[in-house]
């Protein structure tokens, strides 16, 4: 059976992108994130493993491969494990 999703808004905030929920569904409903080439405007969209997420953040283009899903929000290591970083740029 395939892996179910999770909210793009809970990705984001697990991922460590920003500090609360509540910001992470403001970015999306923005249309600051493009899932799959596609901008998605509501936080409850759901992602799954493979999916590519481009975003601006802290003033740079983020391309990012969805490797697992979360379980709940860890630590920013943990965080780290959840995506590959395509965009080339090294933080």
């Amino acid at each position: 059976m395939p892996e179910t999703g999770i909210r793009l808004d809970k990705f984001l905030w697990c991922a460590r992108i920003v500090k609360t929920r509540g910001l992470a569904r403001q970015m999306v409903e923005e249309g600051v994130v493009r899932l799959n080439r596609a901008r998605i405007v509501k936080p409850g969209h759901d992602i799954h493993i493979g999916d590519i997420l481009t975003f601006v953040w802290s003033e740079r283009l983020h391309v990012w491969r969805v490797r697992t899903l979360p379980k709940r929000r860890g630590s920013a290591l943990e965080a780290r494990l959840l995506y590959e970083d395509l965009s080339g740029s090294k933080s």
